[in-house]
């Protein structure tokens, strides 16, 4: 499988160069050549297939023989170590919770598989890696507890001050060992900014080798597509899919899968109001915007990364990307709302980005009759419990995998924006 360059597709690499390299010089993303498609014996055995072995399959794919197959399995069931579960909450409509990971968030598919991978490189090479992360809030946990303890691996989390939970924040800061959080003085935006502008100048052969684990990276991107492989096996064809949607790696991931011949009906892209895709979607022009800080906050992205990826699966026509995805966004006062109405209703306990999703979904069934639908529950409500209980009424049971970081100390280094003062950290901290 060769990978390409967005912005050059002359500029051409492997598996392994796109995954150690994460972004090209001129701030390209890395995108597969073609989406493979599995054969359809894969798609007929597929309800009976694990996570594990779903990811198995489907990411040989992409990698081909870059990880061997004994090495790729073990990645996978190491990885996937932890339940997807599908819930029907009433005739028309099914929730994905993407949360049983050991950071009760969905982005510990992508980390824990890209960790995996990393692993596996990190024997044929003595350099020390550096992993430079932007997070606007699950990110940075799923990456740190995945590469904690890594050998020949550093990880280097960005993170706007004041604009994550403080169980996100916990999560980022208190781990040490190999892992640094950088608390930046701006948004997220500034933090990917950053993080974009050390990889596309960073060189080539050095005393160590800088790669980031954001969604700008492919390897955390593919293993999102995998569990739409396990949810719509289980749900049946023709099913809408709502994605919480806020750096658009996600959507990504279900379009790539939806172009691998998975029977994904439509994609709803959801959003908070921080809305630039989905006016895209309405008026076909593309026009990013200063981030606006809201509850569901891991959404809060004005310039989101992955959109040229989401453009480039529907080969840059917009006729084709508006017909098969829809786009919708909601306030925080609709998002609260929502949350609280669906705990009357069914019980069930939504976090303000699982909220967006839901109230997608029910926006596209109600102007849909006779359709049903999954939306992707990406985020346990106890991060969210200062959101979420005043809403219900009730507190929000914390799982076992949370309770350590609802303490801890706190270790961060403060930082102005700007690319700059963070290659003198770097300058500093590793002589890169």
């Amino acid at each position: 499988m060769e990978y390409y360059n967005l912005k050059d597709p002359r500029i051409r690499t492997g598996f392994r160069g796109a995954v150690e390299k994460g972004i090209s010089s001129n701030m390209g993303l890395f995108m597969p050549a073609r989406i493979p498609r599995p054969d359809e014996a894969f798609f007929s055995r597929l309800p009976g297939l694990a996570l594990p072995e779903i990811a198995m399959e489907v990411g040989q794919l992409y990698v081909g023989n870059e990880i061997p197959v004994p090495a790729m399995r073990q990645i996978c069931e190491e990885a996937f170590d932890f339940p997807v579960i599908i819930r029907q909450l009433d005739e028309r409509s099914q929730v994905l919770e993407l949360f049983h990971g050991p950071t009760a968030a969905f982005k510990d598919f992508g980390a824990r598989f890209m960790a995996g991978c990393f692993r596996y490189f990190s024997t044929q090479d003595d350099r020390r890696t550096v992993v430079l992360v932007a997070t606007s809030g699950d990110t940075g946990g799923a990456i740190a507890s995945s590469f904690l303890g890594v050998d020949g691996v550093d990880v280097v989390i960005l993170y706007p001050s004041g604009m994550v939970s403080r169980l996100q924040e916990n999560q980022i800061t208190t781990m040490g060992s190999n892992i640094t959080a950088i608390e930046i003085e701006g948004t997220f935006d500034d933090c990917q900014a950053m993080v974009k502008g050390i990889l596309s100048g960073a060189a080539t052969g050095g005393r160590v080798k800088l790669t980031s684990a954001n969604s700008i990276n492919i390897a955390r991107l593919i293993p999102q597509t995998f569990y739409y492989y396990y949810a719509l096996a289980r749900t049946g064809k023709g099913t809408v899919l709502s994605v919480p949607s806020g750096n658009f790696g996600n959507i990504t991931a279900a379009a790539m899968a939806w172009k691998s011949g998975l029977g994904i009906l439509h994609l709803v892209a959801a959003t908070n109001i921080n809305r630039v895709v989905p006016e895209y979607l309405d008026t076909g022009i593309f026009k990013p915007a200063p981030t606006v800080a809201t509850i569901a906050n891991a959404m809060d992205v004005g310039n989101p990364g992955n959109f040229d990826r989401l453009r480039r699966v529907f080969d840059d026509d917009y006729e084709t990307i508006s017909r098969s995805v829809a786009g919708c966004w909601f306030d925080d006062d609709r998002i609260s709302k929502h949350m609280g109405e669906e705990y009357l209703r069914t019980g069930y306990i939504l976090d303000p980005h699982g909220a967006v999703a839901s109230l997608g979904l029910k926006e596209y069934l109600d102007s849909h009759p006779g359709t049903t639908g999954i939306f992707a529950a990406t985020a346990h409500p106890a991060k969210f419990t200062g959101i979420v209980e005043p809403l219900i009424g009730r507190e929000v049971e914390v799982p076992d995998s949370l309770v350590k970081f609802l303490s801890g100390t706190k270790r961060s280094v403060k930082m102005r924006p700007g690319t700059e003062n963070l290659k003198q950290y770097l300058i500093d901290s590793y002589g890169c």
